[in-house]
């Protein structure tokens, strides 16, 4: 089942990240592999093994985008929270399960409403635009799959740039200066590109690694686990990671 949410800031992320991954393969390969090593049996090998990580990357980015990140489904019957409480049917029995008081969907613990996607997701991490879905118990291993591969195209995307520096190459000193400065230009703003995504990634994958570690979520770490260092306060504005205080925790986490 394919799950898309329809959210502007969402969709542009989506644009920008297939964007910077196209430049990102056409300047491996225009401008640093074939520039420096078309004479190299290195070139088809770089181009080979590089996009392949691209591909994985795609996949799994994909995955986290259109899977279902766990969303607890709609009751069937007009039930309000009130009813619920005065009811004794062996259904509404249980305890640690609520009804949401958004989406209205007689959820299980652990679970949080996400105000974008507008339902009620299981054991719900925290809504990434980045691949415009919530991160949750269905999809956040392709999530995972998907910083991986950024982190290794960052890494071997920078080493290949500062091979084709350093590297001998004689077929360079046959093109003109406007060439030059076009390869230079192109692999300075790839190696920026890469360093930023790469050490904003790692932090998010760091997080994602210790949220899996502790079995708690993002939510939960930020409610009943630790304070908001800086990273995380920069991630509530751009990942739209939670962002709630201890000392509100109580009152706050009901409206997640």
């Amino acid at each position: 089942m394919m799950n898309l949410v329809n959210d502007p800031c969402g969709i542009f992320c989506i644009l920008f990240t297939y964007t910077s991954i196209i430049y990102a393969d056409y300047v491996v390969i225009q401008w640093v592999v074939l520039h420096t090593m078309q004479d190299s049996l290195w070139a088809p090998f770089h181009i080979v093994l590089f996009n392949t990580f691209l591909l994985l990357l795609t996949v799994s980015h994909l995955r986290a985008m259109f899977s279902d990140p766990g969303t607890v489904p709609l009751s069937h019957t007009n039930v309000s929270l009130s009813d619920l409480r005065q009811v004794n049917e062996p259904l509404v029995k249980r305890e640690d399960w609520t009804m949401c008081t958004r989406c209205e969907a007689y959820r299980p613990p652990r679970a949080h409403h996400c105000r974008i996607c507008k339902r009620c997701i299981r054991r719900m991490d925290h809504h990434c635009p980045w691949i415009n879905n919530c991160v949750g118990e269905k999809n956040q291993k392709y999530f995972v799959q998907f910083l991986f591969f950024v982190c290794i195209i960052s890494a071997y995307t920078i080493m290949l740039v500062i091979m084709s520096w350093v590297r001998e190459c004689r077929q360079c000193k046959l093109y003109d200066m406007d060439t030059r400065q076009t390869q230079v230009l192109h692999s300075v703003i790839l190696i920026m590109e890469s360093a930023l995504f790469g050490m904003f990634v790692i932090a998010i994958l760091y997080d994602q690694m210790d949220a899996i570690y502790n079995d708690q979520t993002t939510i939960e770490q930020t409610v009943y686990k630790r304070p908001n260092p800086l990273h995380r306060y920069i991630f509530s504005v751009i990942c739209r990671w939670p962002k709630i205080s201890r000392s509100t925790s109580k009152l706050n986490i009901r409206s997640v």
